[in-house]
């Protein structure tokens, strides 16, 4: 019978890594045996209260040993995972749990809230997962007399529910993107091999365990590495276990790749020998700032490119595409299919794109979702004969490597002209009085949009016209920016990603702020 339940492929491999060291998270360190105990233990209570295979169970919970127990515990019952950032806002919050439909949500005392009316009319019980120094998972009193279950639910099929995963809503609100559990298995299997994660390797997570950061966690777990869990990203605890701590395999975004590059620069003697793998995605990065890192840690980069709907892996830019000599092009890619996955550009009528061709990106793979919860016309426009239309625009090369341009609605329109947001970005990106940028259209009552951007200076001497001058050498005249607006910070969604919908909201383009 062919591999297609989540936990017919997790719990075995857990089981078999026996005492080997899993987790360390919070000072503690659990051995798989114990991971495994714990999971069950949880099962057990989920199973009690009525849980069963494809019913919505929510995870509230911080980076944190008890997360991953959670969501092992979760796939042994069958039930379908509903994973909520602590980063999120109350209300939205209230809102995933009251969309999915969730009647039970993991949590800890620290995030107690109210229970949410829900689809079903009540709100979702809790279920409060505390462990205590000998790393037991306790519950609420009535079931400290309760071991775990011997017999979990037989009835999961492949078709039943597994994870209702919410987009980060930087467009809108978030949409639930629904998995079955064989599209689980098959994008554990496609991790397993994009990743290369190896029984040897020690990977070091400081991203929300809620997004990709918890499908490389349960990937390390499937090969028996360890995965160490920090509740957030902090440069030097992250530089000294590099140093000391003999980590193999981080997982960044681009925010947190520029902070680690200039933490180095700043420490001058750094000892990296560890690191073999530096995983990144959610955004791009700059073309100089790889250069950097290359020069630095050698080639240790690989970059992701995936969305909810397709989790992580549609493309893939290996470490050997990673060359400046050779292959210098290619740093501004995110690489080539995925082994499991198609990629296509397309015009507005569907027809396919000549190579080098800009159009939208639409991809196919046994782990695109199922569809949108509860959306049906979203579902309909996304997924069309087959095939997962991103919104992204790009365009692939003679060789199938994807160029991402822009977001299809990040595109700005300025006399009548197309602007790349991304394209800008990427430009501005190499003037030596800037950080970190983001671009993008205002309204203009002569030119339709006006091409603006957001600077983080890189100096304090630094001036919004000094990048208004330095833009003239790298951008041609409709795409430079008619305005320039110093912030101490960009402002990001939960996963670490520019949030533009907030410029967008905050910003408008100031009567007094430097233009062409």
């Amino acid at each position: 019978m062919p591999l297609a339940i989540t936990r017919d492929l997790v719990l075995p491999a857990i089981r078999k890594h026996g005492n080997r060291t899993a987790v360390i998270a919070d000072g503690r360190t659990w051995s798989y045996r114990e991971l495994h105990e714990a999971a069950l233990v949880v099962a057990d209570m989920l199973i009690k209260r009525g849980i069963r295979p494809s019913d919505p169970v929510a995870i509230l919970l911080p980076n944190s040993a008890e997360y991953l127990i959670a969501d092992l515990a979760i796939i042994a019952v069958g039930a379908a995972k509903v994973p909520i950032n602590l980063m999120l806002s109350q209300a939205e919050v209230e809102f995933i749990l009251a969309d999915s439909g969730a009647e039970v949500v993991l949590t800890a005392s620290a995030h107690l809230r109210e229970p949410t009316p829900s689809q079903n009319g009540r709100g979702p019980e809790a279920i409060v997962l505390e462990a205590t120094e000998g790393k037991t998972i306790e519950a609420a009193p009535s079931d400290s007399d309760r071991g775990p279950t011997d017999q979990l639910p037989t009835a999961t099929t492949a078709d039943d529910l597994s994870l209702i995963m919410y987009t980060g809503g930087t467009t809108g609100r978030p949409k639930g993107v629904v998995h079955r559990q064989r599209g689980v298995v098959a994008n554990l299997l496609a991790h397993v091999i994009e990743t290369e994660i190896t029984a040897d390797d020690h990977l070091l997570l400081s991203s929300p365990l809620p997004h990709s950061a918890g499908v490389l966690a349960t990937t390390a777990l499937l090969r028996g590495a360890i995965v160490e869990v920090m509740s957030q990203f902090d440069l030097d605890t992250t530089l000294d276990k590099v140093e000391s701590a003999g980590v193999t395999y981080l997982f960044l975004v681009p925010t947190m790749i520029n902070r680690l590059l200039d933490g180095v620069a700043e420490r001058g003697d750094f000892d990296s020998r560890s690191l073999k793998t530096i995983l990144y995605g959610a955004s791009p990065i700059s073309e100089e700032r790889l250069r950097q890192g290359l020069s630095m840690f050698g080639p240790v980069f690989m970059q992701l490119y995936g969305q909810t709907e397709a989790p992580n892996f549609l493309t893939r830019l290996q470490r050997h595409d990673h060359d400046i000599d050779r292959f210098p092009h290619r740093l501004r890619s995110c690489g080539q299919s995925a082994l499991m996955a198609s990629m296509r550009i397309v015009h507005e009528d569907g027809t396919d794109c000549e190579p080098n061709e800009v159009g939208e990106v639409i991809g196919a793979a046994p782990y695109v979702m199922d569809r949108y919860w509860n959306r049906p016309e979203a579902t309909d426009e996304t997924l069309r004969d087959g095939w997962l239309h991103t919104g992204d625009l790009g365009y692939l090369d003679t060789d199938g490597y994807l160029y991402l341009v822009d977001r299809k609605k990040d595109m700005i329109i300025t006399g009548g002209l197309n602007v790349y947001a991304s394209e800008v970005e990427q430009a501005l990106s190499t003037i030596e009085e800037v950080r970190d940028v983001a671009v993008i259209g205002i309204p203009h009552p002569d030119w339709g949009e006006a091409v603006t951007a957001y600077v983080v200076p890189a100096n304090e001497d630094a001036t919004e016209h000094d990048v208004i001058a330095a833009s003239r050498a790298v951008l041609t005249g409709y795409k430079r920016p008619k305005y320039v607006h110093f912030t101490d910070a960009l402002p990001t969604t939960a996963v670490g990603k520019i949030n533009k919908k907030v410029l967008r909201q905050e910003h408008t383009a100031p009567s007094d702020s430097p233009r062409i």
